[in-house]
């Protein structure tokens, strides 16, 4: 470690005495010698607050202090802005005696900023993806001065874009920029989860020829402290009576003597739920809430707010982070997390599932199953990080069980997933390895109009030279590029002018001149919310005058609506509100849903379980031994509705669905990944569908025939796809026929 620290910049070994490091992390060391010693691209993993970012700046900064670039010398690519903005304030902390300049660069930045930046044109960039398309597309005549001497391109939290269209956008972008470089930048990736870090490394090294250097924290493990419960949502009427009988209880004990009842301030019920997590921030000064949903994370600041008595409170230390929230109040809430004075709640959804430095917290709380297991293992990191146990309690919420309902309808699925998740990652440490877009289609469309709006106009082969060479089209054909582009010209996003040149059609003018046009992510169409001329935040689906909405974990009653501005004007209020948002959950892994499989066939107790999550997992595995889900495939529900459990992931379970929809059954959904509801009039006739499938594999092309075009749009652009290339898109990214099939045997074993 002391000859890593010899080796560093003067002024980092001055800001290492200054900050009291006692030392240097092993991944710190070992990067040291990676970036100072090799030329690789390198991939960094190790867990939250490992010191992953000083891993990649350290010998960055120490090389551009021996050798200052000509140009800018690093890029810091992040996938949010207040990401961004808190690696800066650290940057800048430790470049304050380094004649190193940085600039943050995302939408809220000042232009002036930016302008004073680029004219100097050295020292570190950090952006968002989409700022760094827009700076492709409008500055291509500053491109080499800008970049020519480009030293290192950071990317963090990688597993946040490897599996997505964005991720693959910004591995484009580093390809076009290294044509205005003498040599390619060198890549350092950063991550915390990641399954598979051979798939991540090959990943990294997209477009190039350059190794990948793997270093990944091999240091101790630390305490983990973790509990999962398990609570009923009541309803309101029985709520209300609960919280009068509570009352009416204290006050007997308060004023024995009293005769009847004493008056019961009138109150909306608030679920016990509610009630437990007042009671674990009473024990706490910094407390996180993790929800997998917008609207989950303002109900419960809303209901906490309700239950500690300070709904009208102007100023209290109750906040919501997601990304409806408008950027001051989600950095008010950032702020008042990193006070150690101060004590604060704050309810979040992924938005604070990455690496923003929010201090020093007590515990973490999530509301029912993460949606994987690199999801559960990015929250759990948000605590523990000063030497203590990481704090995590599950909250596990299902509506009041129906006992005449059918046994999938009986199961707590989201507890099953919950423990499952859990499960891998203590017995095996397992996460999910990334899933890549073979054919990104949607990406190919942006990537051909940004080339075309980068230099105005290019000829076919010109434009199949630039585009069809990215990294993340190496799949595509010649063919089914021309197939795009004839096409494009036939819905006039494209238009062949005089000499056989293409530029933009007029159907395409607005769609690319919008500033939307530089993220591969569809932009919600949304309202802004605004008290007086605050902005709050923004809602997805439009209310009316007089209604009661939900936003920052308040109540605001709806003033006006102004459908041609999209803007509401709203007044606070208090009692109930609904939230205003839509969504869908993620993608399973079959692994997860195998294990949930294990966890009811086992006999195991999990210490972590609190009592009724215990109760609750021993009638769930009660019903499943009654009724045979763990050991048939294909359970009868009564009447001709059957329940088929091929124990497989989302993306195979959908696959499985179209085969079973192709030889003709009746599917009925039923509570997917865990297990389908398929209407026949016997099992016989099941068994005799699934094996004409068995015996006859419909082409995945054929599979889809009868699925609207519309609900074939999984990305972005993929409305102005050729209709075939859109399928094919959807069989190759979207299903699973290898698996489906294996699935399908295993049904009719």
């Amino acid at each position: 470690m002391s000859s890593a620290f010899a080796r560093l910049a003067p002024f980092i070994q001055e800001y290492i005495y200054r900050e009291k490091w006692t030392d240097l992390r092993p991944v710190q060391v070992q990067s040291i010698a990676a970036v100072l010693d090799t030329s690789n691209h390198i991939l960094i993993t190790s867990g939250t607050a490992s010191g992953k970012t000083e891993a990649a700046f350290l010998p960055i900064l120490t090389e551009l202090y021996e050798r200052p670039s000509a140009s800018i010398g690093v890029i810091y690519i992040g996938p949010l802005k207040a990401l961004i903005n808190d690696q800066f304030e650290r940057l800048e902390s430790l470049l304050q005696e380094a004649d190193i300049p940085v600039q943050s660069w995302h939408g809220d930045i000042d232009q002036s900023k930016k302008r004073r930046f680029v004219r100097e044109a050295r020292g570190i960039l950090q952006i968002t993806p989409e700022s760094l398309e827009a700076m492709l597309i409008n500055r291509e005549a500053d491109l080499r001065r800008l970049f020519g001497d480009l030293r290192f391109v950071v990317l963090d939290e990688v597993h946040a874009l490897i599996g997505s269209d964005r991720g693959l956008q910004v591995l484009c972008q580093l390809q076009r920029l290294a044509r205005y470089q003498t040599r390619p930048a060198r890549r350092i990736g950063l991550s915390a989860t990641l399954g598979q870090p051979e798939l991540a490394m090959e990943w990294l090294a997209g477009g190039t020829n350059i190794p990948v250097t793997l270093i990944a924290d091999q240091s101790g493990r630390r305490k983990v402290m973790l509990s999962v419960e398990h609570f009923v949502r009541a309803s309101d009427e029985d709520e209300l009576n609960l919280l009068v009988g509570e009352q009416r209880f204290l006050q007997k004990r308060r004023h024995p003597k009293v005769e009847g009842d004493l008056p019961i301030p009138v109150t909306d019920g608030v679920d016990e739920m509610f009630h437990h997590m007042a009671a674990m921030l009473n024990s706490c000064r910094k407390t996180l809430i993790f929800t997998n949903s917008r609207n989950d994370a303002e109900e419960i600041i809303h209901n906490l707010r309700r239950l500690t008595g300070v709904e009208r409170d102007d100023e209290d230390s109750y906040f919501v982070h997601h990304g409806s929230i408008s950027a001051a109040l989600r950095e008010r809430a950032e702020q008042e997390m990193r006070d150690p004075e101060k004590p604060a709640c704050v309810a979040a959804t992924v938005t604070l599932e990455l690496g923003i430095d929010i201090g020093k917290l007590d515990q973490v709380l999530q509301l029912n199953a993460t949606n994987s297991v690199s999801s559960f293992v990015q929250r759990l990191g948000r605590t523990g990080r000063r030497g203590g146990p990481a704090r995590m309690f599950f909250y596990v919420r299902e509506d009041e069980l129906d006992p005449n309902a059918k046994v999938g309808r009986q199961m707590p699925w989201e507890l099953l997933q919950t423990i499952a998740i859990i499960q891998l990652y203590l017995e095996e440490k397992w996460i999910e390895p990334p899933d890549i877009p073979s054919l990104p289609f949607s990406l190919l469309y942006h990537q051909t109009m940004s080339a075309i709006a980068t230099h105005t106009e290019l000829t076919p082969p010109e434009l199949a030279e630039k585009v069809l060479s990215l990294s993340p089209f190496k799949k595509v054909t010649f063919e089914q590029y021309r197939m795009l582009l004839r096409h494009l010209l036939e819905i006039e996003h494209l238009e062949r002018i005089e000499g056989g040149g293409l530029i933009i059609g007029p159907a395409a003018e607005k769609l690319v001149n919008s500033f939307h046009f530089y993220a591969t992510f569809e932009t919600e169409k949304v309202y802004v919310v605004r008290e007086g001329s605050r902005d709050i935040g923004t809602i997805q689906m439009l209310p009316d005058v007089g209604d009661r909405i939900r936003l920052a974990g308040r109540a605001w009653k709806v003033l006006t609506v102004d459908e041609e501005s999209n803007v509401i004007h709203v007044e606070r209020v208090t009692g109930k509100a609904e939230g205003r948002w839509s969504g869908d959950g993620g993608v399973i892994h079959s692994r997860i849903v195998q294990r949930v499989r294990q966890v009811l066939a086992e006999k195991v107790e999990y210490g972590y379980l609190q009592p009724r999550a215990v109760e609750r997992l021993f009638g769930a595995r009660q019903i499943a031994d009654l009724s045979d889900i763990t050991r048939e495939p294909i359970v009868p529900l009564g009447g001709n509705r059957y329940m088929l459990l091929p124990w497989l992931g989302t993306r195979e379970t959908r696959t499985i669905c179209l085969l079973l929809e192709h030889a003709g059954l009746d599917v009925r959904g039923g509570r997917q990944p865990f297990y389908i509801e398929v209407i026949a009039p016997s099992e016989q006739h099941i068994r005799k569908c699934i094996d004409v499938v068995l015996a006859h594999p419909p082409q995945p092309d054929a599979l889809i025939e009868a699925i609207p075009r519309y609900r074939l749009h999984v990305h972005k652009y993929d409305r102005y796809l050729p209709e075939d290339l859109l399928r094919t898109a959807y069989c190759a990214d979207q299903l699973n026929m290898s698996a489906a099939m294996a699935g399908l045997q295993g049904l009719v074993r």
